[in-house]
């Protein structure tokens, strides 16, 4: 097990890597944008793949660095269902499993910093973003914040988690690094209370002044979508509303790139083939599966996914590795079931 915490000073952000050694499979939590070159560094000394780059929130403090990975590892981005980002590769539910090789998190949705705040559970140690602090909890007077919601987050959600259980924040401003659910229990001064009521006028009472980032950071951190219409203007894309009209046919192979667990959730096209886009890179190179797929068969390659982020960028990858006869589904799944798209379970 690998387990990093990296701290960007001017933000007060901790951002957290994390990886199993087996396969060398890495995930990244709360990236910062200016620190992104100091994550690749690290990840290549470390000789690890980065597979997933997560978010917590949408942050209001700092640049999220999710797009600019992406687009030197092409990995895949991740936050809750409830981000108002524009797109993302992969949306997480309340209860959901964040798999890598050898890591597996729980997300927690706890709002009340922001709507769309998660946590993630890992064995013996949380990372609760800006809902619990070192000594503190998140504010929560803009992004759709909530003192009541925040109050159940900690105390109905976080606090019933194990006392042992390692606490690791996105943010901190003193210099502390790391707390348990006991500590916080007994020695924040926010959880000295004793009714939700109580909370809220400690909360209301005690916000601090606007971030200087907020009116550049939250509007940089809802575009971090992939370019989708530039793969469109290539001809490498299809709506989802013609892409019905070639269910069935034969010389169409419909690739789901999607991870199980997603498409359990939200179905599957009929017919399709599942090729998740971890492996992505072994299939479509010569010898490949989906390389000689369409080699042997003529048939055109039609990937999708969830949102169309992780299609858009595999219909690159199968163009780079010489299979001009793939495509994908703008939008993935979300439009497909826009169009009424047929689906199976």
């Amino acid at each position: 097990m690998i387990f990093r915490q990296l701290f960007d000073s001017v933000s007060g952000t901790y951002t957290y890597l994390l990886a199993s050694r087996r396969g060398g499979e890495a995930l990244i939590i709360d990236p910062v944008l200016e620190k992104v070159q100091r994550y690749i560094q690290l990840i290549e000394e470390l000789d690890l793949r980065l597979v997933k780059a997560v978010d917590t929130h949408l942050h209001a403090d700092h640049i999220t660095g999710l797009g600019a990975l992406r687009d030197h590892t092409h990995c895949i981005t991740v936050m809750g269902e409830m981000s108002k980002a524009d797109v993302v590769s992969m949306r997480l539910s309340d209860g959901d499993q964040l798999t890598i090789e050898g890591v597996s998190l729980e997300a927690i949705y706890t709002p009340g910093h922001t709507d769309d705040s998660y946590s993630f559970v890992m064995n013996d140690r949380v990372f609760t973003g800006d809902t619990l602090l070192i000594r503190g909890t998140g504010r929560t007077d803009f992004q759709n914040g909530d003192a009541r919601a925040q109050y159940d987050s900690i105390f109905n959600r976080l606090l019933k988690l194990p006392e042992e259980t390692l606490v690791y924040p996105a943010h901190d401003y003193k210099g502390e690094t790391v707390s348990t659910i006991g500590e916080e229990k007994a020695f924040n001064p926010r959880l000295q209370v004793k009714s939700i009521d109580e909370y809220v006028e400690l909360i209301e009472q005690s916000q601090p002044a606007q971030p200087k980032m907020m009116d550049v950071a939250v509007p940089a951190n809802m575009k971090v979508g992939f370019a989708q219409e530039t793969i469109a203007q290539r001809g490498w894309a299809v709506t989802a509303k013609a892409a019905i009209g070639l269910v069935g046919r034969p010389d169409i192979a419909l690739i789901d790139l999607r991870e199980r667990p997603e498409r359990e959730r939200a179905g599957i096209i009929p017919g399709s083939l599942h090729a998740p886009y971890a492996d992505l890179a072994a299939h479509v190179r010569p010898g490949g599966k989906l390389h000689e797929l369409a080699l042997a068969t003529g048939k055109h390659l039609l990937f999708y996914c969830a949102f169309g982020e992780r299609s858009a960028m595999a219909v690159q990858a199968a163009q780079d590795a010489g299979i001009a006869t793939s495509c994908h589904i703008h939008g993935g799944i979300d439009a497909w079931k826009k169009a009424q798209g047929p689906l199976v379970r």
